[in-house]
């Protein structure tokens, strides 16, 4: 599927059967490693059936616009975005596989109360239907997009209730990373690409290449043997898209608490940053040494520094946060420990 998706087969109409064959496949494998708790869930095929339902609205009446995608099909458009060489929307194709890994995951969980139908989740799937007659009628496909999902997630609490509901918030939250951005995130990237290009110039005057001149985005040398433009591919949105997803997994797995999970979740901006300013620090080292051609080949692959960096951090913070409120509770300790156990 992945190899059907490379920028090669850009605009060539299979690709996208060979991914919705994935994730079609994907799902009765899902039911088979999960089949002893599949069995405890009522109403299955009233589940499926109004998915069905809902996913051919999606298909034969989901996009009012014809601008990227020659299709009334909101999931091609969705796919056409994924694809595109020119965008970083490539992790949309892998979340509906890590949200149904995360369902296996958490399978015991979501069948430990019994399940039946609850209706207050017609609401959502109100909401979800709105939002996307909104997004019809103002040709403007993102809000599909969220009603879809929002619409998806209303009909398994309709299907199997509040607790199930409640119990598959998470993973289910993680689709939020399958809508597209687009252009909303270049008010963030000019702001990140300055931040970058000004901190390497810092770090570089203390010693690492004294002579190095910014101007705006660029970095090049005195002598002009080196030159380098904080692209918004390098200026952390790209990274920051894939931190902020893993970090949100990470997260939700390991820790209870809400505010560790919000933690985990902010660091994902200052260390998607941290890592590029890591990544073309050690890329002028090399050019300053090496000449241009040495550096403009670490700068092209050697983006894993990046991830290196920051997931290194993001462990880092993980087992501070581990710790944090982690002591004794008010009454224990020391001021116990001469008296006899209860009986």
């Amino acid at each position: 599927m992945f190899y059907a998706c490379q920028d090669e087969f850009w605009s060539k109409p299979w690709p996208i059967y060979f991914f919705g064959a994935a994730v079609v496949a994907a799902v009765p494998v899902l039911i088979w490693r999960c089949r002893e708790e599949w069995r405890q869930l009522p109403n299955r095929w009233f589940f499926f059936s109004l998915t069905a339902a809902w996913v051919a609205l999606f298909v034969f009446l989901g996009n009012a616009t014809f601008n990227s995608a020659d299709t009334p099909s909101l999931l091609k458009w969705m796919f056409s975005i994924y694809t595109a060489p020119s965008l970083d929307e490539g992790h949309g194709l892998l979340i509906p596989f890590v949200v149904l890994g995360l369902y296996w995951w958490r399978r015991k969980e979501l069948v430990a109360e019994p399940a039946g139908l609850w209706w207050p989740a017609l609401g959502l799937i109100g909401i979800g239907l709105l939002l996307h007659m909104a997004g019809f009628v103002s040709q403007q496909q993102r809000l599909s997009v969220i009603g879809f999902f929002i619409g998806l997630y209303g009909l398994t609490g309709l299907a199997w209730g509040r607790h199930w509901m409640k119990a598959s918030f998470f993973p289910f939250f993680l689709v939020v990373f399958c809508i597209p951005v687009g252009e909303f995130v270049v008010p963030l990237t000019m702001p990140l690409r300055l931040v970058v290009a000004r901190v390497v110039e810092i770090i570089s005057h203390l010693g690492l290449a004294p002579d190095l001149i910014r101007n705006g985005t660029e970095l090049f040398d005195a002598q002009h043997t080196f030159r380098y433009d904080v692209a918004p591919a390098c200026s952390g949105i790209r990274s920051l898209v894939a931190l902020l997803a893993l970090a949100t997994i990470y997260g939700f797995l390991n820790f209870k608490e809400q505010w560790k999970r919000g933690v985990m979740m902010l660091i994902a901006l200052p260390l998607a940053v941290v890592g590029n300013v890591v990544r073309l620090c050690f890329t002028v080292a090399v050019a300053e040494t090496c000449g241009q051609a040495a550096g403009k080949a670490v700068e092209t692959y050697a983006g894993y520094i990046t991830f290196l960096v920051a997931i290194s951090c993001a462990y880092g913070v993980s087992r501070w946060l581990e710790k944090a409120g982690t002591g004794p509770a008010p009454g224990d300790g020391p001021a116990l420990a001469g008296k006899p156990a209860a009986s």
